[in-house]
């Protein structure tokens, strides 16, 4: 059922920040999109229908009812899928051969590096059910280390975007997680001063931050949170 919009897409509110990067990229694409709000305190990102359509159970999901009601799932490859398909003007991508190549690794970092290890941290922090904080104190540091390698590529970078010389699905891909490491992985990490010790991370995230995309669906998740 495409609810007369183009895409459906399987999100959760507060599971997870993966949802919220393709929403983020629907919104800047201008593209039509009913959302369903998966609860998952009831489980329900791993029953029907949702699960009939991602067999991982997990979010986000994707319909594109334009194309056959072609399903796809793993954020990244929503990602990749949207901007190659319907970005013709390229704003969120490129199209030089080794700078195509560049962007792949930034995903690929993102999915290897930063949500797992970041994920990890929420895990033993908040929902493990014994307190373990070696494991909290290794993911917080493993959170700084990739915050850390991006604050150093990114003060290489003239224009303070990842690839290109312009915001991409690149930079994208690690606000959601970025949002979670500012507020609560890193606020109290050696000293908790983010901008002294990371600026060019912090102004980074600051620009993704101020896009209407951010704000508009900032306004959204706020509401659903009440």
């Amino acid at each position: 059922m495409s609810y007369g919009k183009q895409f459906t897409l399987y999100v959760a509110p507060d599971g997870g920040p993966n949802g919220w990067k393709v929403l983020f990229l629907l919104e800047e694409l201008g593209l039509s999109y009913h959302t369903i709000w998966l609860d998952f305190k009831n489980n329900e990102q791993k029953q029907s229908p949702h699960v009939d359509y991602n067999p991982n159970g997990r979010i986000p999901t994707l319909i594109d009812h334009k194309n056959e009601d072609f399903v796809l799932w793993e954020s990244n490859a929503i990602l990749l899928y949207l901007a190659e398909k319907y970005d013709s003007e390229k704003r969120l991508t490129v199209t030089d051969e080794k700078e195509k190549h560049v962007l792949n690794q930034w995903l690929f970092f993102q999915a290897s590096g930063q949500g797992p290890y970041f994920g990890q941290y929420f895990w033993f922090a908040r929902y493990h059910p014994e307190k373990v904080p070696s494991a909290v104190e290794r993911y917080q540091k493993e959170a700084a280390r990739v915050v850390g390698v991006l604050d150093g590529v990114l003060a290489k970078s003239p224009s303070g975007w990842l690839v290109g010389g312009k915001f991409t699905i690149a930079d994208l891909a690690f606000f959601p997680w970025n949002q979670a490491a500012v507020t609560y992985i890193l606020k109290d990490y050696e000293g908790g001063d983010l901008h002294k010790q990371f600026p060019n991370f912090c102004a980074w995230h600051e620009r993704m931050a101020a896009r209407d995309s951010v704000k508009k669906l900032g306004e959204v998740r706020a509401s659903l949170r009440k």
